[in-house]
């Protein structure tokens, strides 16, 4: 699943275009179709094609996973969940094999959201808070060391699930999350309330860490979905199972947390006692 820095690639391609004429800031939509009914969350399918007909786009941004479309009258957000992606592109036809919904520009561009598993969604809101408002906390944003500490002192669960709970923090999902917790020295599964206030700064700079580098190499790119990124050539424990830690030599060790794959050091990253 794209996270925070793969879904804020995305975003900046659709602000700024893949070559010339392909940023959607500014175009105005002509028309829509939506291929399969279920990728729009709301409103109806139909009303979604009659409502965004002749909307301009004025902004193009992220909040958490979700990619957020300012446009003259409403908001058009995207979850791309498993296997989702948006492709621009000049064609009349349908961009890419599994495309859900197409959006047509007055300059002939197409937003084409591929979605081979059927799992991503799209709103068209009045008010994006309705489907936003339920997110934690930006984890590049203004959040403090203070303020993060407080939140994890506030919770009984292990840090790796309490992390990919979009609801605490909004963005970080399985590979960010290893990145950090091993950045910071922590094992997954410590009790979020026994952090010290020395560890939370030290896992809040972790987080902001992996993210910015992801964001700076476009993402990564080790499934079958997302392209582009090459931040999968610089993991520190994330898919390297039994390959020597790049600080002390262990090998990697992986285990399951809350039914997702974890990597972390077994020397580096002690539990707690």
């Amino acid at each position: 699943m794209p996270e925070l820095p793969e879904v804020e690639t995305i975003v900046r391609s659709l602000a700024e275009g893949q070559g010339a004429g392909t940023s959607l800031l500014g175009r105005r939509v002509t028309r829509a179709r939506v291929a399969w009914e279920r990728t729009v969350a709301a409103p109806s399918a139909a009303a979604f094609v009659r409502r965004i007909r002749g909307q301009r786009v004025e902004r193009a941004g992220r909040r958490g996973k979700f990619i957020v479309i300012t446009l003259d009258q409403d908001t058009l957000l995207f979850h791309l969940r498993m296997s989702g992606d948006l492709l621009l592109g000049f064609a009349s036809a349908p961009l890419g094999t599994h495309s859900r919904l197409q959006l047509h520009f007055d300059n002939g561009l197409q937003l084409s959201f591929q979605d081979p598993r059927k799992f991503g969604r799209a709103w068209l809101v009045a008010e994006p808070e309705t489907v936003l408002g339920g997110l934690g906390p930006e984890p590049l944003g203004g959040l403090t060391p203070r303020r993060f500490h407080a939140m994890l002192a506030a919770r009984n669960r292990q840090l790796k699930p309490l992390l990919l709970d979009q609801t605490f923090l909004a963005g970080l999902g399985n590979i960010y999350a290893d990145e950090a917790l091993w950045a910071a020295r922590l094992h997954p599964l410590k009790p979020a309330h026994s952090v010290t206030k020395q560890e939370a700064t030290k896992l809040l700079a972790g987080i902001r860490k992996v993210l910015r580098e992801g964001i700076r190499r476009n993402g990564a790119s080790i499934d079958w979905v997302y392209r582009g990124g090459d931040f999968q050539n610089y993991f520190n424990v994330y898919q390297r199972t039994d390959e020597p830690c790049l600080r002390c030599g262990t090998p990697i060790s992986r285990t399951v947390v809350g039914q997702r794959g974890t990597h972390f050091c077994r020397k580096c990253q002690k539990p707690s006692k």
